[in-house]
């Protein structure tokens, strides 16, 4: 079997890695790839969606993964490129990808279909945001499309949304686009991931992540500076109230739509006191989250994604170890406002742990930093906290000058 990424950080890799381990021990190829996992896959060569394509089908590729949201929805979007060159691809099209290209797209979904969400009104300027805001503190603004996981600002008072107001309309920071001015909700949030197959669903390992750049949850927002991932984060009761109002509500609102879903779904939850509710959806595996997953999936993940691309369920091939993998997001200088490269990373040959490049490259000097979020050190064990202690140990053997790392990863929300 030969088996395309599409993608280029830690989940790619984390991804990649677990494709390669399946039984069939499939050819991994990769797109446009990195350093890092190109010591596992072979490079498609290729200068956008239409010569990737190409090249896929001179390959012979079996099977595409998307895991890089930007690709579902670019062009023609990456999935519908794939069927009409008869390419299995285990990612949404670009019509359902719309539920995380569009916040505003998700929210009129998630009311459509009655599933448990904040209340929101999108705006399309300065002004209006404000009058929709109309005093109320704290506030959730949302970006209404992609932003690399950064078009999100919780605005504790008037002085924080007026900045990140000037930022979307003003600076035109993340380019064109509306916004979401949304109920501010409390409660612990829980990743909850779907492998969806048509009308039929697979809830993964649930996960969580870290948003904010320091400890105790402070700083800006960011891609996510680190994640927890055990079958033991939800309990029974839990995970079947979050199916029975959220997973299986999505599902069927996505075929009653007309919305072909054959790929990961994200589903970012808070925990309210009124029960769970969606933050967002994202139409593949969240990252850091898939860095800390992966590494517990047992069985078959080449198998499965290929079966379920062709419209065949088959969720007794990959099952999920029961202990805990905790993940340790080192950032590099300036990030999530900047990012900083060429700066040399030190330990990597003493960690003991499994590493994810996220943002790196290879020189003849050893690998330094290219990118916001450089590296994710990510260690498993029986419980939580040997999980975490292993975690932050082996994290703390690496470093390079800038570095920002949270220390209460899997401490802090547990």
């Amino acid at each position: 079997m030969k088996i395309a990424v599409i993608g280029k950080g830690g989940r790619e890799q984390a991804l990649v890695e677990t494709l390669a381990a399946s039984p069939c021990k499939p050819e991994i190829y990769t797109f446009p790839g990195s350093d890092a996992i190109l010591q596992t896959a072979t490079p498609i060569q290729a200068d956008g969606l239409g010569s990737l394509i190409e090249q896929m089908k001179a390959l012979g590729i079996d099977l595409c993964v998307a895991g890089e949201e930007s690709y579902l929805v670019k062009g023609e979007g990456l999935a519908n490129c794939c069927h009409a060159a008869g390419i299995p691809c285990w990612g949404p099209t670009k019509q359902s990808a719309q539920l995380e290209a569009s916040k505003e797209f998700a929210k009129d979904f998630l009311v459509r279909h009655n599933i448990p969400t904040g209340k929101a009104t999108a705006v399309a300027d300065y002004d209006a945001a404000l009058a929709a805001i109309g005093g109320q503190y704290p506030t959730v603004l949302k970006f209404d499309g992609l932003a690399a996981g950064k078009g999100v600002a919780v605005c504790a008072d008037a002085a924080a949304a007026e900045d990140f107001l000037r930022e979307v309309f003003l600076e035109k920071r993340f380019g064109e686009g509306r916004l979401l001015v949304e109920e501010f909700l409390t409660g612990p949030e829980i990743s909850i991931f779907g492998a969806i197959c048509d009308d039929k669903y697979l809830i993964l390992c649930p996960a969580r992540d870290y948003k904010r750049l320091q400890d105790g949850d402070e700083g800006p927002n960011t891609g996510g500076m680190g994640a927890v991932a055990s079958r033991q984060l939800a309990d029974a009761a839990l995970l079947k109230t979050i199916e029975d109002t959220i997973v299986a509500p999505t599902v069927a609102g996505l075929q009653q739509d007309g919305l072909p879903y054959r790929g990961f779904l994200y589903f970012g939850l808070m925990l309210t006191p009124q029960g769970p509710k969606v933050i967002e959806y994202n139409c593949r595996f969240g990252d850091p989250e898939c860095e800390a997953v992966m590494p517990l999936l047992r069985g078959d993940l080449a198998g499965f994604c290929l079966n379920g691309a062709k419209g065949v369920f088959t969720p007794e091939l990959i099952s999920f170890d029961d202990g805990w993998s905790v993940c340790c997001i080192l950032a590099s200088a300036g990030y999530p406002a900047s990012s900083h490269s060429g700066d040399l990373i030190r330990g990597l040959d003493a960690c003991g742990a499994r590493v994810f490049h996220c943002g790196t490259k290879k020189t003849d000097a050893g690998w330094v930093t290219n990118g916001g979020r450089v590296l994710a050190i990510v260690a498993q064990a029986p419980t939580l906290d040997a999980a975490r202690t292993l975690a932050h140990a082996e994290a703390a053997k690496v470093d390079f000058d800038g570095s920002q790392r949270r220390s209460d990863i899997a401490y802090k929300n547990m």
